[in-house]
């Protein structure tokens, strides 16, 4: 959700500099910095942003150059010319000696200078809309650009961990006869082998291997992978909906992990897990 927007518009008396930037975040949030002549429409440029970018965290700023004759304050003469008697009368009255000095002490009192409010003109804010949207536009390219590098990105973590999901099955058989040795082993070493039954045995160990069985999780992991590349495809905001699939593909390669049992199948857990961290840093980035 990162870009950068930027439009000028010549308007009457000034040159009207718009730039954008957006960054990520969960939600919509908006930062104007406006001159006081535009803050009456802040409520609409921040809807006008918001219905167009949707999310990110969004900073948009104006910038005006003046171009005309006309001053943005004007000097209160009589303001002024009082002031500066009063402290001319007081420093012949005190001995003191009258300096070019005194009119910059007169120009820093109150109300020497004078501004007017303008009002805005409602053909200024048609043009200074239309600059705004042209801005958000820009920004939107630059968020679809990005758009298309992540979705190549994407798409291509979620194949690696499905790649690594396939190779799963290589170990399975060998997974499932380390078990067996394992318990057969620590049986030996505690319990002599004609003192249990061998029948009994067979059923506790079909247990324990049920309970280590991974055939749901694989199942569930392929069906999310496809769902994840499913719901790319979708027209309009996704991202929340992908973060969601993101978080149930953790769950799914967390529960292979803790029942593996078996160093080869940790590994590509482990891998599958970079994987999917990196898709939930691109994940935010999406709308």
């Amino acid at each position: 959700m990162t870009g950068y927007g930027k439009a000028e518009c010549l308007l009457a008396d000034k040159k009207l500099t718009i730039e954008i930037k957006s960054l990520n975040s969960k939600q919509m949030d908006t930062n104007a910095h406006l001159p006081s002549l535009y803050k009456e429409k802040e409520l609409e440029i921040r809807q006008l942003i918001a219905s167009e970018l949707e999310r990110g965290k969004v900073d948009c700023s104006f910038y005006y150059e003046l171009t005309g004759d006309t001053a943005p304050a004007t000097i209160n003469e009589p303001v002024v010319k009082s002031y500066y008697q009063q402290l001319y009368q007081i420093s012949g009255e005190l001995g003191l000696q009258a300096s070019l000095e005194l009119l910059s002490t007169v120009m820093r009192m109150p109300d020497t200078i004078r501004t007017e409010k303008q009002e805005l003109d409602v053909k200024e804010w048609m043009k200074v809309k239309d600059a705004l949207t042209k801005a958000v536009g820009q920004l939107n390219n630059f968020r679809t650009q990005e758009g298309k590098s992540m979705d190549i990105d994407l798409r291509q973590r979620v194949e690696a961990i499905s790649s690594k999901l396939e190779k799963v099955e290589s170990y399975e058989k060998e997974r499932v006869d380390l078990v067996r040795e394992r318990i057969a082993k620590h049986l030996e070493d505690f319990v002599k082998k004609d003192s249990f039954d061998e029948n009994r045995f067979e059923q506790e160990l079909i247990y324990y291997i049920e309970k280590l069985d991974i055939s749901e999780e694989k199942v569930r992991l392929a069906n999310h992978c496809t769902y994840f590349l499913e719901t790319m495809e979708d027209e309009g905001p996704a991202g929340k909906k992908l973060g969601f699939i993101s978080q149930e593909m953790g769950r799914e390669i967390n529960t292979l992990g803790s029942k593996a049992n078996h160093k080869e199948l940790q590994k590509l857990v482990v891998e599958m897990k970079d994987e999917l961290e990196r898709i939930k840093e691109q994940v935010l980035n999406v709308l």
